[in-house]
């Protein structure tokens, strides 16, 4: 596996505290549906979310397969170390 830099790991870190915020909101939102504030903090960490992606691919590659994330040219699904390895 090659060495990937400290952004690599940082912006990663990035990503999956921003997940765990939209998985705990989806869970409190399951049981809460009416709550506007919920329901927009949701919204503000989705945005956040897709913008992190975005940046994180085009600097490191793809994060999801099966047409979640576009290919870079070459074909780079064979780059690792791929994100759930790290």
């Amino acid at each position: 596996m090659k060495q990937v830099s400290q952004e690599y790991y940082q912006m990663m870190e990035q990503l999956q505290a921003v997940d765990f915020v939209l998985v705990e909101l989806t869970l409190y939102l399951d049981t809460h549906p009416d709550d506007v504030e919920a329901i927009n903090q949701f919204n503000h960490y989705a945005k956040e979310r897709k913008q992190l992606k975005k940046v994180f691919e085009s600097q490191f590659g793809p994060l999801l397969q099966y047409g979640k994330s576009y290919s870079g040219y070459p074909w780079n699904w064979s780059d690792t170390p791929w994100p759930w390895q790290v």
